[in-house]
């Protein structure tokens, strides 16, 4: 995390893998935001991407722990890691810039949805891929998006699992704006400025305000997430659609 003039800009840096999230790099945004509550001089936060990407969500492809029973632990990441990351976001006292240069997938799509403010590049595009793998959305994707956009279109994003693009994002109300990918950091940073320069405490406690109902649905269904992922985890769809997209081929799901 860097500051500067009262902007802190948090970026997700592992564009080999288009910054998928491990244990070890939630842990590290975790701290930088954490970091950026504390931080008197911190009136304004931008979570960005390295590379081409704001990020592919988990890291499918890094091991993943096992239950006694053999099947694999889906529900302990999100309970102790990942769900943490959102929430910080959304109980952040000073308004949270996502800056979404490129495509914001899985768990990265949640944190995009979390932010106060989504303004994207015209290439970028919001997946919430889940489905493909025989799972829900987590990271409280669905609920995010269904008070973004409505039940309608959180529900066809989440079941058919279909890139949005991010003019589509903004037509839909998902996100705030989309600018020209040459002209995203120049809008990114006038709209940092300008609520770096605002009155901090009055925009802390208008999302206090905003979010007054909205928190208590939000931790609930962080929550309620963790244990339905699990629920997945024996399934044999859930093992067709990893080994699927592991191999990049279709998925051929059964139902059961």
């Amino acid at each position: 995390m860097s500051t500067a003039a009262g902007i802190a800009r948090v970026t997700m840096d592992r564009p080999e893998s288009l910054n998928a999230w491990t244990p070890d790099f939630a842990r590290e945004l975790l701290a930088a935001l954490e970091a950026a509550v504390t931080d008197s001089d911190v009136r304004c936060v931008v979570i960005s991407g390295a590379g081409r990407a704001f990020s592919a969500g988990a890291d499918v492809k890094a091991p993943r722990e096992v239950l006694p029973g053999g099947e694999p632990d889906l529900a302990t990441r999100l309970r102790e890691i990942y769900n943490p990351v959102i929430l910080s976001v959304r109980e952040m006292p000073k308004p949270v810039i996502a800056a979404v240069n490129g495509p914001a997938a899985g768990i990265g799509c949640s944190l995009a949805l979390g932010c106060d403010f989504i303004v994207a590049a015209r290439s970028a595009y919001f997946l919430l891929a889940f489905v493909h793998l025989g799972l829900i959305p987590d990271g409280a994707a669905s609920y995010m998006a269904a008070m973004r956009m409505g039940y309608t279109r959180a529900l066809e994003m989440a079941v058919l699992g279909q890139r949005i693009s991010a003019e589509d994002a903004a037509a839909y109300g998902l996100i705030n704006a989309v600018h020209d990918d040459d002209t995203l950091a120049g809008a990114v940073d006038d709209l940092a400025a300008k609520l770096a320069e605002g009155p901090t405490l009055a925009y802390g406690n208008i999302k206090r305000a905003l979010d007054a109902g909205a928190l208590a649905g939000l931790r609930a269904q962080l929550a309620l997430e963790p244990g339905i992922q699990q629920e997945h985890a024996a399934t044999a769809d859930f093992q067709e659609g990893v080994d699927a997209f592991r191999e990049k081929r279709p998925a051929a799901f059964r139902g059961a």
